[in-house]
């Protein structure tokens, strides 16, 4: 099934599409309450896709984490040696909520910073509340899939001078680059897991503006969605709706010195899980 939240008439609706691309409306309610029950359909009101403005599928979700060097050939491309997961856990960061736009959206360039980049990821749903679930249960806390881009300032100006040397500071401005407005595009629409059996068997690929940066495949993760959902959970309560983006592979343009520059169109595709587009100004 696929979900999707939109605007109809000037209000924001949520729904599952049908197989000819037409909207079944839900009742009020969000899309979390859809995942945990509490939300069902309407009288099948129907209206074509075309005739709505889709948005993130969740917009304001509880939690966004993001699993950083999530792939090998995307840590070696920056120059580091490969990583030994026996040796550490997932390295998780938070994204604001503020981040989030939808298929479509356009992303502002940032004043802060001139080097904005791409990271084509499988962002992963949590469907009902779980804490310290095994591994081998974790996929049955996830509701869905949906096609994400972490868009990512490498470098951070904030106007003063700083220590450029400090490791401290270096850390702090790569997770800044990682909160900037329209930093966490999402969708288009949220595929329910029953249709992903194997969440570790999906194509991702990124172009930017037709030329193909980043093919990869999620088979190719240092730890995988279920690790990931478990490893989190140890940490915080998981709630449905709640988001965690898995890592990218390589082809980011920090490898290149390569950045994003007003009128570039990204485009992401994960697996079966619908294109994501998006335009930057």
């Amino acid at each position: 099934m696929r979900l999707v939240t939109y605007r109809r008439a000037g209000e924001v609706r949520h729904g599952r599409l049908t197989d000819d691309d037409r909207v079944v409306e839900f009742g009020d309610g969000d899309l979390e309450g859809y995942l945990d029950g509490r939300t069902g359909e309407t009288g099948r009101l129907e209206v074509a896709v075309a005739d709505v403005e889709l948005l993130a599928p969740l917009l304001r979700p509880g939690k966004l984490l993001a699993a950083a060097a999530n792939y090998q050939d995307h840590v070696t491309e920056s120059g580091a040696e490969p990583l030994d997961k026996t040796r550490l856990s997932p390295r998780l960061f938070l994204k604001p909520s503020t981040s989030i736009v939808g298929p479509d959206a356009t992303i502002p360039l940032p004043a802060v910073s001139s080097e904005v980049d791409w990271e084509a990821e499988l962002a992963v749903v949590i469907g009902r509340r779980v804490r310290d679930i095994a591994e081998a249960d974790a996929l049955d806390a996830v509701a869905g899939y949906m096609t994400s881009n972490d868009v990512s300032a490498r470098s951070v100006d904030y106007g003063f001078p700083r220590d450029t040397d400090d490791k401290m500071v270096w850390f702090f401005d790569w997770l800044a680059g990682k909160w900037l407005d329209g930093f966490a595009p999402l969708g288009p629409w949220l595929v329910t897991a029953d249709e992903v059996p194997d969440p570790q068997a999906l194509s991702v690929h990124l172009d930017v503006n037709g030329v193909t940066k980043q093919t990869g495949s999620t088979k190719d993760m240092i730890f995988s969605v279920a690790e990931l959902v478990a490893h989190a959970s140890r940490l915080m309560t998981l709630e449905p709706g709640d988001v965690i983006l898995t890592g990218t592979p390589s082809g980011v343009g920090a490898a290149t010195g390569e950045f994003l520059k007003a009128g570039d169109v990204m485009t992401v595709v994960v697996g079966p899980l619908g294109q994501l587009r998006n335009t930057v100004a």
